[in-house]
């Protein structure tokens, strides 16, 4: 019974350990997580999250009847745009009141600034002082005189004055605590804002203060010439000028800022998107790097060169025909070391393929405390005969990569996670840990760091333990997860380091480097629709910003213009296109035009972008029909002809024909000329197959006017009949537009 214990046990662990591609041959599935966050402020009711596409898998394998969020939040719209996949979610609602929120002038920690001052200014007999001052007692500006010392006074008397300054709120920003949690001003109790003034940065000549109705500073500050600060001031007429009259403003100031409690709501967003995608229909060759030696990475180094060993695997997709396959070439090399360079050749016929490379960190090249070699590598295959693809024809593809392996002396510069205890006699192979994040990541923006490529050569792996020093967030026992950093720390580079343990209780250790760069946005506009005169185009406003430095919509400038063929009158839309997150546009004429967008985010970093695009013509319609030469009246018919007319007209533009007008008109004279003869409808239906039945003998010419409809969307407050286009059969050979009517000759029976 224990035996048949263990051995369902090992077949569940097998098969929950079936990778994705063995489950069908042409499809696969891949699930992508999305940032665990709290977010504030009713701006964050609905959240767009733009997902990356993982490496080697294109946009249009994608089965977008597979995309499934999978959460607790809402899902209003998961679609694949512009190569990533879009999600718009509805946040889980939490209402809560938060004390001590600080408000500051634009920033955080940035206090609001005030430098009020007093006019004092000498008459012109050179010892009298006028002092002018606000009276707190009526809230008016008053004047008196005093006599100061010496001659020419060289000072006003000292004297304790009185200034006011209105309080403003102007450009105030609230925050809870830092500078990446923002709190809206409609979410801020009125009756709880209090005014702090800054008690540690308070002029030398600082006495006291009032605050009166919340709304402005009552300010005494002292006139004592070793603690006083002052600018000339030009005196007024009235004062009288000449002799020894002088005029200053005796200046103080204050920095403070603001409290209170807020009613917030915030929004919980959480989940994953799983979908599924067909696997390449073209070859399509992925490159696998890892890092087998030293382990765990980096590591201490001992007496002697540390050794080195990479694995380099090549996966060619897409393609079935192996015996085509001429040979495999890896390279491997120090990076920008080209005497290092190493190669091996395969010629398996197989469309997986690895191999190892032995390189070694020599010790004396080891100066400092750390040292970190970089190796360029690559992998290549190569075709015997020439692959026809729809990029066109290859003999070979290739993939570079890159690794990195470390040492250090004394102190290990990364911190890798707590290790379980190894068996004291361990079996088999210890796993391989592997990481895979971004090099570069903006501040405030989530970073997925993955240790999914992994593995035990000889079992399965069964924990992951992170560190992920300098980061803000956890990962915990799980093979990805997402962090981030401040924006304190960029230009930093912090270290990520992964642990992992396997069935038989062995580790595996590495490690990588992240370099945190500057929040700037990215700026992106994109048209899309049919671009084509008189339809529906749409401008997408597709920009992106660190999570939490997000874009301020009021900030974003869009415009467009024509370039050539058209004017900017041409360009019509509904509104303004101010806060774009789309718009859709129409052009009234061909010709190639310009989009620009400027974005600013919240720390007020910028960037721009623009395409230029061609609005191709409505090309009219290609106009032609057939009929007979000849027709006979026949007693059958009512002694009328009946005359059969077929349509072959069409769009070259793939737009549809919506009415056919046919006429005719009849040489009435019999005078070879149809000039000045009336033109008759006969019908004025979309028809594209008719019959015409004629009474009189003689020639008649017919005409056909073929009405376009527009083929694609279009925008109908935009567009009239006369944006139709149309063509009629002028243009076609007379002799073919012509039909004779005759009579039959009589048949004769000369029989008795």
């Amino acid at each position: 019974m224990k035996k048949l214990s263990m051995v369902i046990l090992i077949l569940s662990l097998f098969f929950s350990y079936i990778p994705d591609f063995l489950y069908a041959a042409d499809s696969s599935s891949k699930t992508l997580s999305i940032p665990t966050e709290s977010l504030s402020g009713s701006s964050n009711g609905q959240k767009t999250y733009y997902l990356d596409i993982p490496s080697g898998i294109s946009s249009s394998s994608i089965i977008t009847s597979s995309l499934k969020y999978n959460g607790s939040n809402q899902k209003v719209n998961l679609s694949i745009e512009n190569g990533k996949i879009k999600l718009n979610l509805k946040g889980v609602e939490r209402k809560q009141t938060i004390d001590d929120v600080k408000g500051y002038y634009g920033s955080f920690e940035v206090p609001f600034y005030t430098e009020p001052g007093n006019s004092i200014w000498r008459y012109s007999d050179g010892r009298r002082w006028q002092i002018n001052e606000w009276d707190p007692n009526t809230n008016t500006q008053k004047h008196y005189d005093r006599t100061g010392s010496g001659y020419p006074s060289e000072d006003p008397p000292l004297l304790t004055v009185v200034t006011k300054s209105d309080v403003t709120r102007d450009r105030i920003k609230w925050y809870n605590g830092s500078a990446y949690v923002i709190i809206e001003p409609v979410d801020i109790i009125e009756s709880s804002v209090r005014i702090h003034v800054d008690d540690k940065k308070l002029p030398l000549n600082y006495v006291s203060h009032n605050i009166v109705s919340g709304n402005r500073f009552i300010i005494y500050h002292s006139l004592d010439k070793a603690k006083v600060d002052y600018d000339p001031e030009e005196v007024s007429e009235s004062f009288g000028k000449g002799g020894n009259a002088l005029g200053r403003r005796y200046k103080t100031f204050l920095y403070y800022s603001y409290t209170a409690s807020a009613n917030v709501t915030s929004y919980k967003y959480s989940g994953n998107v799983s979908f599924d995608y067909t696997l390449p229909t073209e070859p399509t060759l992925t490159g696998i790097v890892t890092l087998n030696k030293p382990n765990p990475n980096p590591t201490k180094l001992g007496d002697k060169d540390e050794p080195v060993q990479i694995s380099l695997m090549g996966q060619l997709q897409g393609y079935n025909d192996a015996s085509n396959i001429d040979e495999w070439v890896f390279y491997a090399k120090e990076k920008d070391r080209n005497n290092t360079l190493k190669t091996k050749k395969e010629s398996a016929k197989t469309f997986n393929v690895s191999t190892l490379f032995d390189f070694e960190i020599k010790k004396s090249s080891v100066t400092g405390e750390y040292f970190t070699q970089e190796y360029a590598l690559t992998v290549l295959v190569r075709f015997k005969k020439p692959i026809v693809t729809k990029n066109g024809t290859i003999t070979s593809l290739e993939q570079p990569l890159q690794i990195s392996a470390g040492v250090y002396k004394n102190n290990p510069q990364v911190t890798f996670p707590p290790n379980p205890t190894i068996p004291t006699e361990p079996e088999g192979k210890p796993p391989i840990a592997r990481i895979s994040t971004a090099r570069y990541i903006k501040a405030g923006s989530d970073m997925l760091v993955s240790g999914n490529a992994s593995y035990d050569p000889d079992g399965y792996i069964t924990d992951y333990a992170w560190s992920t020093s300098g980061a803000q967030g956890e990962i915990g026992n799980v093979p990805r997860g997402y962090v981030w950093y401040t924006i304190e720390q960029v230009g930093e580079t912090f270290p990520i380091a992964l642990t992992v343990v396997d069935n038989d209780g062995q580790i595996g250790s590495t490690s990588t480097e992240v370099t945190v760069i500057e929040p700037k946005p990215a700026a992106i506009i994109n048209i899309e629709g049919i671009l084509k005169q008189n339809r529906k185009t749409t401008l997408f406003n597709r920009s992106q910003s660190p999570t939490r430095f997000p874009l301020i919509p009021s900030k974003t400038r869009v415009t467009i213009t024509a370039v050539s063929g058209g004017t900017n009158a041409d360009i019509k839309y509904s509104g303004t296109l101010s806060e774009l997150e789309s718009k859709d546009i129409l052009f009234k004429k061909a010709g190639k035009y310009k989009a620009t967008i400027y974005v600013e985010n919240t720390l007020g970093y910028s960037d721009s972008d623009e395409i230029t695009f061609d609005i191709v013509p409505d090309e009219a319609p290609y106009n032609y029909f057939t009929l007979p030469g000849v027709v006979y009246r026949s007693p059958d018919y009512g002694n009328k002809a009946v005359v059969s007319l077929d349509d072959i007209s069409y769009s070259p533009d793939k737009d549809v024909v919506g009415r056919r007008l046919w006429e005719y008109r009849y040489d009435s004279n019999n005078d070879g000329s149809f000039s000045g003869e009336a033109w008759v409808t006969f019908s004025n239906e979309n028809k594209d197959r008719l019959n015409l039945e004629l009474s009189e003998v003689g020639k008649y010419e017919v005409r056909l006017t073929v009405f376009e409809e527009f083929g694609q969307p279009t925008i109908d407050e935009f567009v009239t009949e006369a944006d139709r286009k149309s063509t009629n059969s002028d243009g076609q050979k007379l002799s073919s537009r012509i039909v004779e009517v005759k009579n039959r000759a009589p048949e004769v029976d000369w029989s008795w």
